[in-house]
């Protein structure tokens, strides 16, 4: 018997396959980018604190001269600000702790307008020789013009914030933070640079030797010049050494409601000081020569109530040192500050700084009537701070302290000036209590890390709630608190009086680089329009 073979169809595979629309194609080509930029700006997030993974950085950047390469001005915009989002988003997020969403996106919606308009520059500047370096320029322009407008600017996000642990930190002693900034931008477009002249090369066979040398040149003249301004940093104690006490007495609970309990927040700093003050008598800690309040330590007026200035006053003579009190004062005139006020053991309080930068939608409201149409949020905000016009500068047993409150250490300006003006080392005061338990503390205190390095100052970062810290003047921290405890930190730190380039340069290096865009822009748009008269010959 012959078995019979049913007939067997023939397989799937090998059936045509229906060809991809083009439309598809063209939709997937128009994506790539897009999501390339935005995850681009997300890994330029995670290279920031509290993550140690500064060097991110330069990847981030090499995508986004890869996304940005070539293109339109106007691809560049819709890009930039893709990645401009991609990065703030996430990093601003603790900007909506307390009231909500809304002001989180608008914020972050606003700053990356900035990102999307250097976006924009940056595919016009990709079709000059040595685009690295004109679009590193213009970036640095870019967080320029963020650091001024609008409401005198925001200039958190700065990339120099984000290299606290990196190998580029030299640099800021050298041009503060845009030169920093720079160096670090700069590298991660060489990357890209270097990568695309290779592969040019592999498809060619030939190799642009003039080109090639630029790219190299965009990642080694950074890397290089960070390793040749290491000897600008230096701990030394040129006049000698003081030992600061760092409070943070702690709040009673997180959020914007601390401020309705101003005296439980006074009387848990004014115990802590004297929990110190009995650690000192019994040997257990070392007397400090000055001590460091925070910001808003007393919401109580001490020159109006008699009862906070008791209280102070018996803090102050248990621990012998002077104090340096962040207070809230109003004056007769009816204006309202955020001020530090110098309390000594037998004079009582003999010096004032009032905060000269002030947070907008924080301290006080732009537009209130305008901005009441969309949140009711802004009368939370009763009353606006006035701002103060006098750099900060205690002399407080003899070593000069300066003082950048809170939001003042992102300004260059704000931190430099006490230097100019004599400061051996530099205190920021801090109320972190309102943004809870997310970055934005860390954020901060890298941004002192920095600062610490571009001035070769030691910084104390006295927080209500934490993290407290005391930096060295190499960036490195000394010590520091946890989060949500009553604690002090009493350290030895030097005093230092010497100037690096950065702190005599001052503007000078943002000037130029933002000269180097401007000129690169105006290269860059003239060669476009020579262009475009040849085309239509």
């Amino acid at each position: 018997m012959t078995a019979t073979t049913a007939p067997v169809d023939e397989p799937d595979q090998l059936a045509p396959q229906p060809a991809q629309s083009p439309r598809a194609l063209r939709v997937l080509r128009r994506l790539a980018p897009a999501a390339a930029a935005a995850l681009a700006g997300v890994l330029l997030y995670v290279s920031f604190p509290p993550r140690t993974l500064w060097w991110l950085a330069l990847p981030a950047f090499a995508v986004l001269a890869g996304c940005l390469h070539g293109r339109t001005w106007k691809a560049g915009l819709g890009l930039g600000y893709l990645f401009g989002l991609g990065f703030l988003l996430p990093l601003l997020v603790w900007t909506g702790v307390e009231v909500g969403p809304g002001p989180w996106l608008a914020l972050a919606a606003v700053e990356a307008v900035f990102v999307a308009l250097v976006g924009a520059g940056t595919a016009l500047l990709s079709r000059l020789p040595g685009y690295p370096l004109w679009a590193a320029a213009l970036w640095i322009a870019g967080e320029a013009a963020r650091a001024r407008v609008p409401f005198s600017g925001f200039p958190w996000g700065k990339i120099a914030f984000g290299q606290a642990d990196g190998v580029f930190l030299p640099l800021a002693a050298l041009g503060g933070t845009p030169v920093l900034g720079f160096a670090v931008v700069l590298c991660g477009y060489g990357l890209y640079e270097t990568v695309r002249q290779v592969r040019a090369a592999r498809g060619s066979g030939e190799v642009r030797r003039g080109a090639a040398v630029a790219a190299l040149l965009s990642v080694l003249v950074p890397v290089g010049g960070a390793f040749a301004a290491r000897p600008l940093v230096s701990n030394d104690a040129e006049d000698g050494t003081t030992t600061i006490a760092a409070i943070q007495g702690n709040v009673p609970r997180a959020g914007l409601g601390f401020n309705a309990q101003r005296r439980a927040v006074l009387d848990h700093h004014v115990r802590e000081t004297e929990r110190l003050a009995a650690a000192v008598k019994a040997g257990k800690a070392e007397q400090p020569d000055l001590v460091l309040w925070p910001e808003n330590s007393s919401d109580i007026d001490p020159f109006t109530n008699p009862d906070a200035r008791h209280e102070i006053e018996d803090a102050v003579e248990a621990i012998g040192a002077p104090v340096s009190v962040g207070g809230v004062v109003e004056t007769k005139g009816g204006k309202l500050y955020n001020e530090q006020i110098l309390w000594d053991p037998q004079k009582g309080p003999t010096d004032t700084y009032d905060k000269r930068q002030i947070q907008p939608f924080g301290e006080y409201i732009p537009l209130r009537g305008l901005i009441r149409v969309f949140s009711s949020d802004v009368d939370r905000v009763r009353q606006d701070f006035s701002r103060g016009d006098e750099p900060g500068v205690f002399t407080m047993a003899g070593a000069e302290v300066g003082l950048a409150t809170c939001y003042e250490a992102a300004f260059d300006w704000a931190v430099r000036d006490t230097v100019t003006h004599g400061a051996q080392l530099i205190s920021v005061p801090s109320n972190n209590a309102t943004f809870d338990r997310s970055e934005m503390t860390y954020q901060q205190l890298a941004m002192s890390r920095v600062r610490a390095v571009e001035h070769s100052r030691a910084v104390a970062v006295p927080v209500t709630s934490g993290v407290s810290a005391v930096i060295m003047p190499d960036g490195a921290v000394k010590a520091r608190t946890t989060w949500y405890t009553a604690d002090s930190l009493v350290e030895e730190v030097p005093l230092r009086s010497s100037r690096t380039p950065a702190t005599r340069l001052g503007v000078l290096p943002e000037g130029v680089l933002v000269l180097i865009a401007a000129g690169g822009l105006g290269c860059a748009v003239t060669s476009a329009a020579r262009s475009r008269r040849a085309a239509r010959r």
